[in-house]
């Protein structure tokens, strides 16, 4: 388990690229036939990249967590960016699709990454966090939760938002998430910018063009930086943090959030004629 230590504001000043890449960018989750996992200490979130590539895959206890097995303490979001999949969760078999989002709460003991029948290209991104109680398993389909659409084309921000675990949707502890698919055309995923002071949040990019990146903007409001991302690549954004991103073609995201609640409304907008 690779682990990431907190960072601060006045640090941003003196990071060069590779600084910043190394404090921010998970650049490679999804490796064939191994599960990735990645620990920061920003709200002890865990990212993680299952691919079972043809194999099954086990969700093992840490010693970074000081756990017997991985949900002791936990809860994770799973959703599918590869072909049909299925994870298997104490005995109980989901099958995910593309796109489809699985919630396993606290307590959950075995839990085991396939392919699908016919299927050798899975790709499950995870996303965890410390949870105080149990809640039930829940698997939602694509388009099956909460859908929101935002922007509009003339600021090329046209693009349809899946609230998947969420205060009115699948219930957790505080894991927030969910799916943004971006509308052919349109390249910015949200403007203006914001922060969530209450909240870490992290972007998984997929869908992204392999001649294509996005320009992810993060840092305070008047001392922004920037990170080139490629496909299926992960940002981690502290909560002082602003996050926005324009891409060189249309993409999708998954963002999910931890901390302090879980109102998706309850950010604080950087409008883009005051950042610097």
């Amino acid at each position: 388990m690779e682990q990431r230590y907190a960072t601060n504001p006045a640090q941003i000043p003196g990071m060069n690229t590779k600084q910043l890449r190394d404090s921010y960018l998970v650049p490679e989750l999804f490796v064939p036939g191994e599960v990735t996992v990645v620990y920061t200490h920003h709200d002890r979130i865990v990212l993680g990249g299952a691919v079972p590539a043809g194999t099954d895959l086990v969700l093992t206890g840490y010693p970074e967590i000081r756990s017997d097995y991985f949900l002791e303490h936990r809860e994770v979001g799973i959703i599918n960016v590869g072909d049909t999949g299925t994870v298997t969760a104490d005995g109980e078999v989901y099958e995910l699709v593309a796109g489809a989002c699985l919630y396993l709460g606290r307590g959950v003991r075995d839990v085991v990454f396939r392919d699908a029948d016919g299927s050798a290209g899975a790709q499950f991104y995870l996303f965890s966090a410390p949870a105080h109680t149990a809640y039930p398993s829940a698997l939602v389909s694509p388009g099956e939760g909460t859908v929101r659409e935002l922007g509009d084309q003339t600021t090329s921000n046209r693009r349809t938002l899946n609230q998947y675990i969420h205060e009115n949707g699948v219930k957790s502890c505080q894991i927030v998430m969910g799916v943004t698919e971006l509308h052919e055309g349109s390249m910015w995923n949200t403007m203006p910018a914001h922060t969530h002071d209450r909240r870490t949040e992290c972007y998984l990019y997929f869908d992204v063009p392999e001649d294509a990146r996005v320009i992810h903007l993060l840092g305070e409001r008047e001392e922004t930086r920037h990170l080139v991302v490629a496909d299926r690549q992960a940002i981690i954004s502290p909560s002082w943090s602003l996050h926005s991103g324009v891409g060189t073609a249309a993409y999708s995201f998954i963002w999910a959030m931890a901390g302090e609640n879980q109102a998706f409304d309850d950010m604080d907008p950087a409008p883009v004629t005051g950042l610097k």
